[in-house]
């Protein structure tokens, strides 16, 4: 992780995809030292003229993170950046990706209006039904 950082501290950080390296690497290093329940509520955007953007999800978030500005400040001073500032900006986008919808499966017109215990019961009386009868017996 410190290659990323130091691409980030260095001339480097001009090109896009090693900057953006080096956020990353560094929201890993500062988030985990959030208060509980807030890391999931923000993300690092930049490190830009001597201060630390940060990204959250809803206004309480940002009250939240504004308390724990000194802390930040002196963490990321401790990982060799010069910071003097935090900046915090609401977004009304998620921070991380959403899970991905669980497929489901359409009612067919055979089983519309039945939950899901009814079907499995009804599927499995039919299954009973296409079994063959004890000893090799059909009844008919």
């Amino acid at each position: 992780m410190q290659t990323a950082l130091d691409a980030l501290l260095s001339g480097t950080a001009r090109d896009p995809v090693r900057h953006a390296l080096g956020l990353d690497a560094l929201d890993r290093q500062l988030r985990p030292l959030l208060p509980s329940g807030l890391a999931a509520h923000v993300r690092l955007a930049n490190v830009t003229e001597g201060r630390l953007v940060f990204l959250v999800d809803s206004p309480v978030w940002h009250a939240r993170l504004r308390l724990a500005a000194s802390e930040l400040l002196d963490a990321a001073r401790s990982l060799g950046l010069e910071v003097r500032d935090v900046a915090i900006r609401a977004t009304t986008q998620p921070l991380q990706p959403p899970e991905p919808p669980v497929a489901r499966v359409p009612a067919s017109r055979s089983n519309a209006g039945r939950s899901a215990s009814t079907e499995e019961a009804f599927r499995a009386a039919l299954a009973a039904l296409a079994e063959p009868a004890p000893h090799g017996k059909d009844e008919g």
